[in-house]
């Protein structure tokens, strides 16, 4: 038995949750969401928390007891909480502002960099330097600022590019010259 899945999820009060066949429907003050279960698992909504259990003993229905749960406990924690990510912006020149739904980014191309911010996310930049992407789905949120970082990795020599807030570059000591 999964030691987390077997632990019932309490259900905060301002969340509603339906289970619909083979999908489970959160919604709260954040926002809604949804996740499809695997045929394996099988949720169940009482008063006020969920069970999760899984109706075989296969290898797969194993591994997807405990990460249903944790799903599930995102999703609660999405639609009360919400989910954010920080990024910030290290060089010369290099920005970030906010152009109606577009996220547009100059760091150092020719061009700039446009990014569509995805439905249900919001981004700001409080600085021009700074961007807090947030919002109810943490899958979501977390692979749009990993967009974004991609696009300008911080380079290991001077610590330029786009970084997590709490981000640590492990720097390389410049070629030396000499004898």
């Amino acid at each position: 038995m999964s030691r987390l899945g077997k632990r019932p999820l309490p259900i905060p009060s301002g969340v509603t949750v339906e289970v619909n066949g083979d999908a489970v429907n959160v919604k709260g003050p954040k926002g809604e969401l949804s996740l499809p279960v695997h045929p394996t698992i099988e949720v169940a909504v009482a008063d006020d928390s969920i069970n999760v259990a899984r109706n075989s003993e296969e290898r797969i229905a194993r591994a997807m007891h405990g990460t249903s749960r944790q799903l599930l406990q995102n999703m609660i924690h999405g639609v009360t909480q919400g989910f954010s990510k920080e990024l910030e912006i290290v060089g010369v020149g290099y920005n970030a502002k906010i152009q109606g739904s577009k996220l547009v980014l100059a760091i150092g191309f020719c061009h700039p960099v446009d990014f569509q911010v995805p439905e249900g996310i919001k981004c700001e930049c409080p600085e021009n330097t700074k961007i807090v992407i947030s919002g109810p789905d943490k899958q979501a949120v977390g692979q749009f600022a990993a967009n974004i970082r991609a696009v300008r990795k911080p380079e290991p020599y001077k610590g330029k590019g786009i970084r997590y807030k709490d981000e640590v570059v492990r720097r390389k000591q410049a070629k030396s010259f000499g004898a």
